[in-house]
């Protein structure tokens, strides 16, 4: 029911005039926000007793608003009761609904951004753990499953060292440093390595030739010997396992390299006897600053962009006893061979008898002509050609 319509003196009627159910939308009692009041005493100018947000008016107008347009959207939901009622969404023409439609999509855009994240986050946790060298820091190769080349080389050579060491006078100390290289099972069986204990060993230099590796365990490490004035070979099997390595075996002694004739070579061309005499004039003044290390003098000898670093006074120039200058244009790569004085000795001189060390080399060399009657040096280095070959 409703108030009849105010009287021309300014006062309401008292008559109510019931109100169909079809003409408005029952009213849901709205609840109090902040207490368990479900009512909140709005006295209005007449007295009379409304509820918070409702209206006297079906209209939506009120004294303290309306119910569906300045009531809280979402007490615009609520039962009688207290319960939520389902929302009518878009159907309800907007009524409570202000900005709801715009949550999906941010929320789209949230879950999203989370999902990468996490993604991201065990993408980087998984790589991570895959990078990690299953033997620590020591392994560089482990999280690849290579080899570890450099170091089984290295550890093969310390190894070398140890195991040529045969002498009657330090066989037990042979005997513990071994220990260190091979297997328990192989030191306490043999602990000489297949050595009888007696003899003597000179090694005078122990170096890597090569490795063949034959999975990502296993190994052999070849070693050039130099024993006693004459070159071999020792071919040592390493094991590597989670950043650890150990001489898995006993070595085995090989044959050195050959020694072979060197390959035939092209026939050398003719001298370019002009060329030869002006350079035998100009290159000994080059060698003198070369020796000594006169970077001064050295950079006037030079063609323009052209660096060399000295001797720094490890030898002193003598002579130039050969010189090869093929014919060609104004660059010319040539074959000098000098003779160097080596520095003397402390208590080298009685041995000696006054005679003066020297020493011969051979150097290929690129010089170019100014076209002013000057060579100027470009390039120095060793020399392909054989020494008889002048």
């Amino acid at each position: 029911m409703v108030r009849g319509p105010a009287s021309g003196n300014g006062e309401r009627s008292g008559v109510y005039y019931p109100v169909s159910a079809d003409l408005a939308p029952p009213r849901p009692q709205a609840r109090a926000l902040y207490d368990d009041q479900a009512r909140y005493d709005d006295r209005d100018e007449y007295g009379e007793t409304a509820l918070y947000g409702q209206a006297a008016s079906y209209d939506g107008s009120s004294y303290g608003g309306a119910l569906y347009g300045g009531m809280d959207p979402f007490l615009a939901d609520v039962r009688a009761d207290g319960t939520v009622a389902a929302s009518q969404g878009f159907g309800r023409g907007g009524r409570g609904a202000g900005g709801r439609w715009l949550l999906w999509p941010l929320r789209i855009v949230l879950w999203a951004a989370l999902l990468v994240v996490v993604f991201r986050g065990l993408t980087a946790i998984i790589v991570n753990h895959a990078a990690a060298p299953a033997g620590g820091a020591g392994s560089p190769n482990a999280a690849s499953g290579q080899f570890p080349v450099a170091m089984a080389e290295a550890y093969a050579t310390e190894f070398g060292r140890v195991y040529f060491a045969f002498s009657p006078q330090n066989l037990l100390a042979r005997e513990q440093a071994l220990a260190a290289f091979v297997p328990p099972g192989v030191a306490a069986a043999d602990p000489n390595l297949g050595w009888n204990g007696a003899g003597q060993v000179s090694l005078q230099a122990l170096q890597v030739a090569g490795i063949k590796v034959q999975d990502p365990r296993h190994a052999v490490v070849t070693l050039l010997a130099l024993i006693s004035g004459q070159l071999t070979e020792l071919g040592v099997p390493v094991a590597a396992d989670r950043g650890g390595l150990v001489v898995s075996g006993e070595p085995a002694w090989l044959p050195a390299p050959p020694r072979i004739l060197p390959p035939a070579t092209a026939t050398p061309q003719g001298s370019d006897r002009a060329a030869q005499n002006q350079l035998a004039n100009e290159l000994p003044a080059f060698f003198q600053a070369y020796a000594s290390g006169d970077s001064t003098a050295l950079n006037r000898l030079l063609a323009p962009g052209a660096s060399l670093a000295p001797l720094g006074g490890g030898v002193t120039f003598d002579s130039i006893s050969a010189l090869h200058v093929p014919p060609g244009t104004r660059t010319r790569h040539i074959t000098v061979t000098v003779i160097w004085q080596l520095p003397e000795q402390a208590g080298a001189a009685a041995g000696n008898l006054g005679m003066t060390s020297k020493l011969e080399m051979t150097y290929g060399m690129s010089v170019v002509d100014s076209q002013s009657g000057k060579w100027y040096v470009k390039e120095i280095g060793a020399s392909t050609e054989t020494v008889g070959a002048r």
